[in-house]
């Protein structure tokens, strides 16, 4: 295909959208997917048109690394403070970017319909992305959707082999030994408010079952996160316990970890959070099966790692072979322009190996 014909891409929702290339000028509808575009292209802060503030404001750590490689990223015109309701159609109409890449975590969805009409009739093409709502069903196709709109084809598709090895490896292991499968809570932002905010299969729960995991939560919920009170989970009684946490946790009395984290400060908040009496007498704690893992894992298209790390948690004998942090190595090593520094997994006791966290 030649690179100035325009090209006809499906979206991730199904929609077929017109995009003439190269394209120059990418506006996001969430900050955060600049790590999704980095996959794929090391200059990828050069094709900014215009971003929302999420990243700025909710992960000022990865936001730095960002702005020492890339100083121009600071001009970058913000247009929104990440969330639908504060996106200004008004400014990213201003900004005259070639394409609205957007993907309905912090920013305008399919739902915007007004605010994907009105960057239509300007005449800039939308395509839509996902990497949380249906997580490792969306994640391939996005980088590949992504590729597309950048004329990155042979660079998505080098990231997508990568990723599809990795998921797979797990996959067939699970279905070749069919391993008895452990009860999991997996407690969401742990530490911030009453036990237990949880996910269903949606978003980061879906990590569960793909790692060999029976989500307590997926048995009541009918929405993609839930409250479950605290009798019912004692009633369960899950074999392992698994904090989400981040950055955003700190000083709220939650756990802490994630990019720029260290393990003991990410081991210290965990060990907090289920010391409180809701969840100490848990059997999942009295036997020491206590993680934390990146909540953010729910909206990146390294979510690979955290199937791993899980499918270690799990199972350990079956994949004691696996190992996530140089599966985080390979990833920063081939792919990122921006290394992925910190401390993403957690075990509450360090293991005897010692690989027990991001690094």
């Amino acid at each position: 295909m030649h690179a100035e014909a325009p090209i006809v891409i499906t979206d991730i929702a199904g929609r077929k959208v017109t995009v003439q290339r190269p394209v120059k000028r990418v506006l996001l509808g969430e900050g955060r997917q600049l790590l999704a575009m980095s996959l794929l292209h090391p200059e990828s802060v050069s094709l900014l048109a215009g971003w929302p503030a999420d990243l700025v404001r909710q992960d000022p750590t990865t936001y730095g690394r960002y702005r020492e490689r890339f100083p121009a990223i600071e001009r970058v015109p913000i247009v929104g403070q990440g969330s639908a309701d504060t996106f200004s159609i008004e400014q990213a109409l201003a900004v005259r970017p070639d394409v609205a890449v957007l993907s309905g975590g912090y920013g305008p969805s399919v739902a915007s319909a007004d605010v994907v009409s009105r960057l239509e009739k300007a005449g800039i093409p939308v395509v839509f992305i996902d990497f949380m709502a249906r997580p490792l069903v969306n994640t391939a196709p996005s980088v590949a959707i992504l590729g597309q709109v950048l004329g990155r084809e042979k660079e998505a598709q080098a990231y997508i082999d990568f990723y599809n090895s990795h998921r797979q490896r797990i996959a067939d292991r699970l279905a070749q030994a069919a391993p008895k499968i452990p009860t999991v809570l997996m407690h969401a932002h742990a530490g911030l408010g009453a036990c237990c905010n949880a996910p269903s299969k949606a978003t980061i729960g879906a990590f569960i079952d793909a790692a060999g995991g029976h989500n307590i939560a997926a048995d009541v919920l009918k929405t993609p996160f839930g409250q479950l009170n605290l009798e019912y989970v004692l009633s369960k009684n899950p074999d392992v316990y698994i904090g989400t946490g981040g950055i955003h946790l700190a000083g709220k009395g939650g756990l802490v970890m994630g990019p720029g984290i260290d393990e003991t400060v990410a081991r210290k908040t965990l060990a907090e959070v289920v010391a409180r009496p809701d969840l100490a007498d848990l059997t999942a704690v009295r036997n020491g099966r206590v993680y934390g893992l990146w909540h953010i894992f729910n909206n990146n298209p390294a979510n690979f790692l955290a199937v791993e790390v899980l499918a270690k948690w799990l199972h350990p004998e079956l994949f004691a072979d696996i190992d996530p942090e140089a599966s985080l190595k390979e990833l920063n090593d081939r792919f990122l322009p921006v290394e992925m520094q910190g401390t993403y997994w957690i075990e509450l006791t360090r293991s005897e190996e010692g690989h027990d966290a991001g690094p």
